[in-house]
């Protein structure tokens, strides 16, 4: 079967480029749109450009330019949209409805898969300000690409790794703690921890997949679903060092963003949902998602006692 043609836009972001780097793995025809807001960023330059040099075609176009756009989109038979959603780097989800607006036009487009990689969206309508933000944002994209009858998948990868493992799921720091370690609540709801290499992988397994057609695809490592004293004690057990627990209860919790950056208040409100509430798991998969790695059980993903070993 002849692989589908992939744009990438995004390809230099955090999730972006692994996701280049996987079409490219993959044996797909790879496109990165390469936009002129670029301007003197030398480091997303070079990043395009090493890109070129493994075989991917840049495609110059600017979001705020529809024409280039929708030519850009004719290029490919899948677009995969990883522009940024995280308040702590840029947060540029509404961007995308450039983007739907051009695959609509286009009208060649097989597949679309817009920037989640998150929780699912769609199980977070109670979600608390300010963090609902990012899932109403993802709510309404999912309403515009439904609206224009474009193919879709939707990737819930639930928690990249590199920001809450190695930290013990510490917030503000991405390094483990050295002495005394924050527990949420009793630290026994189930949390789901991603590779971000793993998560590029599946989000391009599925793009000429017809399981994944119109579905939501969630990435739940089995070896990976842990709770936050399950991730304490392994790395008490690999760096030998027993840290203090200081158990905070969910209010305190809460009370403890006042008066603090909106990044961070998004944060705690996101944290709350994952390790009081235990959004990543407590529900099951229904007939409109898939599990990723049920569907391709050939992916040997990352254990987390593995990805850890590096801090060290």
């Amino acid at each position: 079967m002849e692989k589908s043609r992939v744009l990438i836009v995004g390809g230099t972001g955090y999730i972006g480029r692994r996701i280049v780097r996987a079409s490219l793995a993959q044996g797909h025809p790879t496109l990165v749109l390469m936009r002129p807001e670029i301007g003197l960023d030398i480091d997303k330059l070079q990043m395009l450009l090493s890109f070129k040099a493994q075989g991917a075609r840049l495609v110059e176009a600017s979001l705020d330019d529809h024409a280039g756009l929708v030519a850009a989109v004719a290029k490919a038979d899948v677009v995969v949209s990883a522009m940024s959603g995280a308040h702590i780097r840029s947060h540029n989800l509404h961007l995308q409805h450039k983007l739907v607006e051009a695959i609509k036009e286009a009208g060649n487009v097989k597949r679309f898969i817009p920037s989640e990689f998150g929780m699912d969206p769609s199980r977070m309508r109670h979600a608390l300000e300010p963090g609902r933000v990012t899932f109403d944002e993802k709510m309404e994209l999912r309403r515009a690409i439904e609206e224009a009858n474009i193919p879709h998948t939707y990737v819930a990868a639930n928690f990249f790794a590199a920001y809450s493992y190695p930290n013990l799921c510490q917030m503000r720091t991405l390094l483990p703690p050295k002495e005394k370690v924050h527990v949420y609540g009793d630290g026994n709801v189930k949390v789901i921890f991603v590779d971000e290499d793993d998560v590029a992988t599946y989000t391009i397994k599925s793009i000429d997949d017809p399981r994944t057609l119109n579905k939501t695809i969630y990435i739940r490592p089995q070896e990976n679903i842990l709770t936050q004293n399950e991730v304490i004690a392994k790395w008490e057990k690999l760096s030998g060092k027993v840290l203090e627990k200081v158990h905070v209860p969910a209010d305190e919790f809460l009370a403890s963003m006042k008066g603090t950056e909106l990044a961070n208040q998004v944060g705690v409100t996101h944290y709350y949902h994952f390790f009081y509430e235990g959004c990543l798991t407590n529900f099951e998969i229904g007939e409109d998602g898939a599990e990723a790695t049920r569907l391709y059980p050939e992916v040997q993903y990352t254990r987390m006692d593995e990805y850890i070993k590096i801090y060290l």
